[in-house]
């Protein structure tokens, strides 16, 4: 797979760099985790920007049981992390002709000096992190099937990712079950989902320690510091340029952006 995973990585780098969309996949199909992780592993070695951090979705039944993992990871680059402030309203660019969505997120980030040991509860967990922001994640590639061809190929082309906007600090996280808060996601003006992370799994805690799991086993440094984008509460909502995106975190606030082309 090595040639493979060299002409997939670079495949994807290329279209990225150019917001060109791609008919078909570029190569043959990972057949299985490791393998899709070997072509995104040469891709961030190709691209060469700097990471911010790194988002985590889920794969679904009957995935999971076949692949061994339910959760999915792939890196955030600093270049495409927008803050906004309450009222901004971020631009955030993706991929036309491909695939293209918006996820409501809570955004956790690690703190810098990591050790390299990766909790095992939640309590261990909320000790490493010093900051919880409210988030959306725009999820675009060039190759409009990466969701609907399985999570191999997600992980192959960056986990899907094209950018995360950072909004407003939760205060006060760590008295607060970050599970409960209720999360809508509005798409102009029309509500597409709502949810709380309470469905997820073992939470926003349980994503951090499979990231710092994933990265460990993969050789990847992390003890800089670094924002996980948690999992998307309230679906996957597909965009198109020119939709406005907002997240409403109950009484913690809201985060919003602009869908314009890449």
């Amino acid at each position: 797979m090595t040639d493979q995973a060299d002409e997939v990585a670079a495949a994807f780098v290329a279209a990225r760099r150019a917001g060109r969309a791609l008919s078909a996949y570029p190569g043959e199909r990972p057949r299985d985790l490791a393998e899709a992780y070997a072509i995104q592993d040469r891709a961030l070695a190709i691209d060469g920007r700097a990471v911010a951090g790194w988002k985590v979705g889920r794969i679904n039944p009957p995935h999971d049981s076949t692949l061994g993992a339910n959760r999915l990871a792939g890196p955030i680059f600093a270049d495409l992390v927008v803050r906004a402030a309450d009222a901004d309203v971020a631009a955030m660019p993706v991929i036309a002709g491909g695939f293209a969505a918006a996820e409501a997120e809570l955004l956790l980030h690690v703190a810098a000096g990591w050790d390299g040991t990766v909790p095992r509860d939640d309590a261990a967990t909320i000790a490493i992190v010093d900051e919880v922001r409210l988030g959306i994640e725009i999820a675009s590639s060039p190759y409009p099937g990466i969701n609907a061809d399985g999570p191999c190929v997600t992980v192959s082309d960056f986990g899907n990712n094209l950018g995360s906007v950072i909004g407003r600090a939760v205060d006060g996280w760590r008295g607060i079950d970050l599970r409960a808060i209720p999360v809508r996601t509005i798409i102009d003006g029309a509500e597409v989902g709502a949810d709380t992370a309470a469905t997820m799994l073992d939470g926003p805690y349980g994503a951090v320690r499979f990231l710092l799991g994933n990265l460990k086993a993969r050789g990847i440094r992390a003890d800089q510091g670094l924002w996980i984008s948690t999992g998307a509460i309230t679906g996957v909502h597909p965009v198109v340029p020119g939709q406005h995106v907002v997240a409403e975190f109950g009484d913690h606030g809201t985060v919003a952006c602009r869908i314009v082309g890449g």
